[in-house]
């Protein structure tokens, strides 16, 4: 058993609580909440600072570690998904010691569990050794190709397979974006997810990279801006693709399940409307509340230079979480790091919200709710030490430490 108290507990669930005391098991389970008065000082571990939840990193490319510094900040979505494509064969044995070092790095800097895309089973080895808790997103794409949406399942199934279930952690298919993914293959997926489904208390979650890029909006607004080279530059024909005169997130909500909670990934060109939109069709299907809008603040800086105005999904209750995307679009896998960085540029953002962004909404847009995200009786969420400055404001010198 351990005792743990600091300057400020901040359980998200509820208020601010100073003098607290958290009591957990060897196993990082809380048993109790309680003050420091009803303790004999010399059982407990004092600390300086507020104690937190573990963080939630709720949108990572962990098999993407190998890559770190090898593309460009800068340049656009297209120019970086190139280099991308372009880089991601080098010797095994490289790629996996990246993937170890950087779920090494995830735990120590405070991360508790992840939603992490997947294209190949590189990293199914790496979680199950894993302290991190993981939901595996299996990421398919046949670029709007109905007739290889079938093939392109069936090799993107294999890894599905590879992807370990056990232990708390979870997995689904998902499709990549709305500009890679035809019809036909959204189709495969949602049977795959639906047959997936044990029981209606086992809600699955499926991700989807939206509205990274202005080009995004215009290839299905009107089939102008660069997708149209880039798809040539992979000589991959569009001449079946009609714009729907519509934004991208409309195609992906056609479909999609509703019924599945649905985590918008980057979301930097996302209007008022389009969030509005995703509840109401939510809402038509009987699952409203089930849609999550992951920002990833420093992979938008680094390859568009751009974030979302998080206004519009402020004030429209929109569910907000975090994630740090992969080293090739950023610098570390911190997800303190992205609160700094919207502290910095969107001040308006209070602590109390971003912090509940990084924690709280994160596992419940992975369905971890139930073990981590708040500091409450009977979960494991992971606790860490934030050395806040007086007035609870994140600087750059802020740290985080991993205390259980």
């Amino acid at each position: 058993m351990r005792k743990l108290t600091a300057d400020l507990l901040l359980p998200i669930t509820s208020a601010p609580l100073q003098n607290a005391v958290v009591i957990t098991d060897d196993q990082g389970k809380i048993l109790a909440i309680d003050q420091r008065e009803n303790h004999d000082p010399a059982t407990l571990e004092v600390h300086r600072g507020v104690i937190t939840p573990g963080f939630v990193n709720a949108h990572c490319h962990l098999e993407l570690s190998h890559m770190k510094g090898v593309a460009p900040t800068g340049t656009g979505l297209l120019p970086f998904l190139k280099t991308v494509v372009n880089h991601r064969n080098v010797p095994q044995e490289q790629i996996e010691a990246a993937i170890e070092q950087a779920d090494r790095d995830m735990w120590e800097a405070g991360i508790q569990a992840v939603g992490d895309i997947c294209n190949k089973a590189d990293t199914a080895a790496t979680k199950r050794r894993s302290p991190i808790r993981y939901y595996s997103f299996v990421e398919m794409f046949d670029f709007l190709n109905d007739a290889r949406a079938q093939q392109t399942f069936d090799g993107y199934y294999e890894v599905f397979a590879q992807q370990s279930d056990e232990n708390g952690d979870r997995k689904s298919c998902v499709p990549h974006a709305p500009y890679t993914v035809s019809k036909t293959l959204f189709k495969l997926i949602n049977d795959a997810n639906q047959s997936a489904i044990r029981n209606p208390q086992s809600a699955i979650t499926v991700s989807i990279h939206n509205q990274e890029t202005i080009h995004e909006d215009q290839f299905f607004l009107n089939k102008t801006g660069d997708f149209n080279e880039f798809y040539r530059s992979f000589g991959i024909p569009l001449d079946g693709f009609e714009p729907s005169g519509r934004p991208s997130i409309y195609y992906a909500l056609e479909n999609m399940d509703a019924q599945h909670r649905t985590l918008f990934v980057h979301n930097t060109e996302t209007l008022p409307e389009e969030i509005r939109a995703v509840g109401s069709w939510q809402l038509a299907v009987g699952s409203p509340g089930s849609a999550f809008w992951c920002s990833c603040p420093n992979a938008n800086l680094y390859i568009e230079n751009r974030l979302p105005n998080y206004c519009y999904f402020i004030e429209n209750e929109a569910v907000v979480c975090l994630g740090t995307d992969s080293l090739t679009s950023n610098w570390r896998l911190s997800i303190l790091e992205e609160m700094k960085t919207i502290a910095r540029y969107q001040s308006y953002v209070p602590f109390e919200t971003l912090l509940r962004w990084a924690t709280l909404n994160g596992a419940m847009a992975l369905g971890f709710d139930d073990e981590m995200g708040s500091i409450e009786v009977g979960k494991r969420p992971g606790l860490l030490l934030l050395d806040l400055d007086e007035r609870l404001q994140l600087d750059f010198s802020t740290k985080v430490r991993r205390l259980v």
